[in-house]
């Protein structure tokens, strides 16, 4: 890669990990079923009208709107609002890697090879870690929540894998169209519309900004500028580098929201990194494997290099 590439990759990394401070940040301004449906409305506002035409299918869109935007991130703002704090979210949504291998094996049939299966392994023991640590300090309930959500990226990196979209940002920004409405449903269903009228008529500066951070930084310049980077890299060289967004969030938390770090967490972050990093490795065959059928092994396909990576979606980003 070109340092200027280079430069750009580690950028993105560090706009998603600051991300989950400006997440934390926003929560003491809106509910966060809300606030995660002001966050898909701008990122769907006005970038829908820019991008063309969906180049999927509809229901691709849908599906993985549902997954990641109402799920994943539902799960997650719910999370880091019930006290998951905003370093370890960031640590923890790595193991979304791990569930996207299981996934893919159980429904696109990709077994995962003896390094990828150790690499995870390694990352179920950084989780048991950290929830050993949050259990002593946090709401494991809270931690809960934020393995849920990492699972629901999981599902929704391998749909984002059937659709094979051919452009990331276009892809995201109609995705982003989905859940808007639903999380607004569940957010008068559960937070209640007196709370939610009271949040948009105490919007001030600093909530306005989370809100364009979330959306506008994080989602449409950190999927325009990572799809980027996949047209021109190879899968296997841009995902490694979405390893620094625990890195960033964990540091970020630290320094604008006074978070501590333990030595249990500095123990499950090596250990999830770790693991993170082998379940990612992109190791190909030299030799048919017999117990494959004749056709090229799901990790060798073209479809595997031109589909996002497990640790490329935060959005995936987070």
């Amino acid at each position: 890669m070109r340092p200027a590439h280079i430069a750009l990759a580690v950028l993105v990394a560090a706009v998603w990990g600051v991300n989950f401070t400006v997440i934390e940040i926003g929560l003491d301004h809106f509910p966060p079923l809300l606030f995660s449906a002001l966050r898909f409305l701008a990122a769907a506002l006005p970038a829908v009208f820019f991008v063309g035409r969906p180049k999927v299918a509809w229901k691709w869109i849908v599906a993985v709107g549902l997954v990641l935007g109402v799920a994943k991130f539902g799960l997650l703002f719910v999370a880091m609002d019930a006290g998951m704090p905003a370093g370890l979210s960031s640590l923890v949504l790595q193991i979304q890697a791990v569930f996207t291998a299981v996934i893919a094996f159980a429904v696109l049939g990709e077994r995962p090879s003896g390094i990828r299966a150790l690499g995870m392994a390694v990352a179920l023991a950084g989780i048991a870690v950290a929830a050993v640590d949050e259990g002593a300090s946090g709401p494991l309930g809270a931690f809960a929540l934020c393995v849920a959500a990492a699972a629901c990226w999981g599902a929704s990196n391998v749909l984002t894998r059937k659709a094979a979209p051919p452009d990331a940002l276009n892809f995201m920004v109609w995705v982003s169209t989905v859940p808007v409405l639903p999380l607004l449903a569940l957010s008068l269903l559960t937070e209640g519309p007196t709370r939610d009228y009271d949040a948009l008529r105490a919007l001030d500066w600093q909530g306005a900004g989370t809100v364009v951070y979330v959306a506008w930084v994080t989602t449409v310049f950190g999927f325009g500028a990572w799809g980027r980077l996949l047209r021109h890299h190879p899968a296997s060289t841009v995902a490694p580098f979405s390893l620094l967004v625990p890195v960033f969030g964990m540091s970020s938390a630290t320094l604008f929201l006074g978070e501590g770090v333990s030595g249990l967490r500095w123990c499950a972050a090596a250990l999830l990194v770790g693991g993170v990093a082998l379940a990612s490795m992109n190791v190909r065959r030299t030799t048919p494997d017999p117990a494959l059928p004749s056709a090229a092994a799901p990790e060798a396909s073209p479809a595997a290099d031109s589909a996002p990576p497990s640790t490329a979606a935060p959005a995936t980003a987070p």
